[in-house]
């Protein structure tokens, strides 16, 4: 049985921020029954992501924990900065810049930058070439008033 190629998204903020983007897009993996990898490059954004996960919305939080957490393998979504998969994640969300490492095993990756930093525009283009050149799906996702809209 072959294994179907990761799809990589790439999500452009620009009406919202991470921290406002983020927690949606986890709800709706969720959602599908898909368990998550939030990888950033950075161990105080694990920190920050993990506190906000936690009080975001007053009526729901996301269940989730830092990847060096006992029982990680359980947790429906990990924060890390490292390349493993403890939790065996359907969906990896890269921020920050963090890179992709190996997609195999992953069905989906979404890649979530920021359109007003110039760093991570770049980052961001140069990925999806990389991405691209490597023949996997890709596809380009725009903040929108009304919500993400497919752009390519």
């Amino acid at each position: 049985m072959s294994e179907a190629a990761c799809e990589v998204w790439f999500y452009h903020l620009e009406r919202t921020g991470l921290d406002q983007a983020l927690p949606e897009l986890l709800e709706k993996t969720l959602a599908r029954g898909w368990k998550a990898l939030v990888r950033t490059r950075e161990p105080a954004r694990v920190e920050h992501l993990d506190g906000w996960l936690w009080s975001y919305r007053d009526e729901s939080f996301l269940p989730h924990a830092p990847a060096e957490e006992p029982n990680a393998a359980r947790q429906p979504v990990l924060l890390t900065t490292g390349f493993d998969n403890p939790n065996a994640a359907d969906a990896l969300f890269l921020v920050d810049g963090a890179e992709p490492g190996e997609l195999a095993g992953f069905a989906r990756c979404v890649v979530l930058f920021d359109g007003a930093d110039d760093g991570q525009l770049a980052e961001a283009r140069a990925l999806w070439s990389r991405i691209k050149a490597e023949g996997l799906p890709v596809s380009y996702w725009k903040q929108q008033a009304r919500g993400w809209e497919k752009q390519a």
